[in-house]
């Protein structure tokens, strides 16, 4: 990996992936403000900050093909400024409907941000970096949702969120201008460019129907999905009400959670290159870790009287490991189905973050509200148990699909 490489191809990209994960996850620092200033109860806090996952996940079946008949330039630079519009709508609203739609254009306009970087990553990396490439730019995602924890929280003390959102906004400009600014353009057409719209969606259908993908795309998404919902908006109302924190520790608690993740998006990523070049599959590393994580979540149900903050910590860390499957199905498929693996994978993960993140907030409305204001602890658990139900049934499948289908490949 050359220096030019790094500065005029990762580092734009990488801007965008930052950004978007400080959207995604700033609700669980501010929720307290919306609260208070607009009023809504666990199940709206729940749709308005789900609401962003879900326009993200509409917009991945057409995002594969912009990415692979027009190239991640292009289409990066074009979403940015949608999200740049929805951060600023959000600052300047008044009600829950206009929140809504302000977080709805953020999720639809950062939705090529992972997608984007790693369609340019596969086209001007080689292959074999791939794995340590990816496993940075999480790591940079996960550097996004530590600046939206304690800082954001100190941030606060000077401006209120609608300031917050008013900087977000020029700073998503400001990635776009970067990209348009710094990112080469290509000599030649993109392979996807040369396709039909039908022969588009029939690549989409190609690898949906891979036997690799339809064993571990199943658990690997879920795991990603829950990691996304629950630790992106309920970990820090759960450090307050369950772990009995202050607002300002579990601020800290999450930035260490989100600091877990990062490292380990970053070891998760080297480890699975260095095995690689030993024999051992990325796709093996990803089901030991997934394993570990569903472990993790099975101690906070039980709830032993693990100090709160380390239960999150280990969450977020054995979370990450699901997204060792983009590179490990990435090299399956031909460089111009890329962009469709990745972003079938990511369609797939958004959807259970949507569900999971307003799904949580739905169990939890089931038990009447503290009389201080947070949320029953019994609602916490009865979410975490369904949640950690569905992932179980991911890892069986994993597990008995060979013995159904001859065609996949044994473990």
């Amino acid at each position: 990996m050359t220096a030019l490489l790094v500065f005029r191809i990762y580092i734009p990209f990488a801007a965008g992936y930052y950004l978007s994960f400080g959207f995604r996850t700033i609700n669980a620092v501010i929720a307290p403000d919306l609260v208070r200033d607009i009023g809504i109860d666990a199940a709206g806090l729940g749709l308005l900050t789900s609401v962003y996952l879900l326009t993200f996940a509409a917009f991945q079946i057409p995002l594969g093909v912009l990415l692979d008949r027009y190239g991640p330039k292009a289409t990066q630079v074009l979403l940015l400024m949608f999200a740049a519009l929805g951060a600023y709508l959000f600052a300047r609203a008044g009600s829950v409907e206009g929140l809504i739609a302000g977080r709805a254009l953020i999720g639809f306009g950062v939705s090529g941000c992972l997608m984007a970087s790693l369609k340019a990553f596969a086209e001007w990396f080689p292959r074999r970096h791939l794995p340590l490439v990816n496993g940075v730019t999480f790591m940079v995602g996960g550097i996004g949702a530590m600046s939206s924890t304690a800082p954001v929280e100190a941030v606060l003390g000077v401006t209120d969120w609608r300031g917050v959102f008013l900087g977000m906004a020029a700073a998503t400009v400001g990635a776009a201008v970067l990209i348009a600014a710094a990112v080469p353009g290509r000599t030649e057409r993109p392979a996807g460019a040369r396709e039909s719209f039908a022969a588009t969606l029939r690549g989409f259908g190609a690898v949906i129907a891979h036997p690799k993908f339809i064993r571990f795309a199943p658990l690997s998404v879920l795991c990603s999905g829950v990691l996304m919902g629950v630790l992106g908006l309920w970990s820090g109302p759960w450090l307050r009400d369950v772990g009995g924190l202050s607002r300002e520790a579990a601020a800290d608690g999450l930035f260490f959670a989100f600091l877990s993740m990062t490292l380990s998006y970053l070891a998760s990523g080297w480890l699975a290159a260095r095995l690689a070049a030993r024999g051992i599959k990325p796709e093996h590393l990803s089901v030991i870790g997934m394993c570990l994580f569903l472990a993790v979540q099975l101690l906070m149900v039980l709830d032993f009287g693990i100090w709160p903050v380390a239960l999150w910590v280990l969450f977020a860390a054995f979370g990450t490991f699901g997204s060792l499957i983009y590179a490990a199905l990435a090299g399956v498929f031909p460089p111009e189905l890329v962009g469709r693996v990745n972003t079938a994978l990511n369609l797939l993960v958004f959807i259970v973050a949507f569900i999971s993140q307003w799904g949580v907030g739905a169990i939890i409305n089931l038990w009447p509200a503290a009389a201080e204001g947070g949320y029953a602890a019994e609602g916490y658990a009865a979410a975490l148990v369904a949640v950690l139900a569905v992932q179980g049934i991911g890892l069986i499948w994993l597990i008995m699909m060979p013995l159904l289908w001859r065609r996949a490949e044994p473990l």
